[in-house]
């Protein structure tokens, strides 16, 4: 049976394709809301898990997929339809392959799936999530469309940063099994 923090990530994973088919369509605002109301019930989800002791091995795993699986849709859909630019989507979709790939090879290897979160990691998440939002928003407030290539330059370091940093301890953790 599903928890509730678990069916607010499986809801999560269903409005990805509703935000890629809207943003496609020209559909920006309600994409935008869409997207909003996702990153909403990204916060509840882990809410809910930890005030009501609903942490589970499935929402440690669906969690992380859930959040990947929206940002790498809604970064690769904005750099189709010309909002992000191709260099960043390559890094930003280069990195998460690698993080995905790294944790199966822990998986494999030393029984353990992931590496937690560091305050870089999420702080890169952050400013992927604000890249996008800007991307989105620069359709309605055109001023913001000047924002947009300073954000993805900055996301970029940090998400090459964040990369090397679970690069390294991930490798630390396969040389210390």
């Amino acid at each position: 049976m599903l928890t509730l923090a678990n069916r607010l990530t499986v809801l999560r994973i269903l409005m990805t394709p509703a935000v890629i088919i809207l943003l496609l369509y020209q559909f920006t605002a309600t994409a935008l809301g869409v997207f909003i109301l996702a990153g909403i019930t990204d916060g509840l989800d882990g809410f809910v898990a930890r005030r009501t002791g609903q942490r589970t091995a499935l929402g440690m795993v669906l969690d992380p997929l859930a959040d990947k699986l929206l940002l790498m849709s809604a970064v690769v859909t904005l750099t189709i339809l010309r909002e992000l630019p191709r260099w960043f989507t390559i890094i930003i979709v280069s990195r998460d392959l690698m993080l995905i790939g790294g944790s199966l090879i822990l998986y494999i290897f030393v029984g353990k799936m992931a590496i937690p979160p560091s305050w870089l990691g999420k702080c890169t998440t952050g400013f992927q999530i604000a890249t996008v939002l800007l991307a989105m928003l620069d359709n309605f407030a055109p001023a913001l469309g000047s924002a947009v290539m300073p954000a993805a330059v900055l996301t970029t370091v940090l998400t090459i940063g964040s990369g090397l940093d679970y690069l390294f301890r991930g490798t630390r953790l396969f040389n210390d099994s």
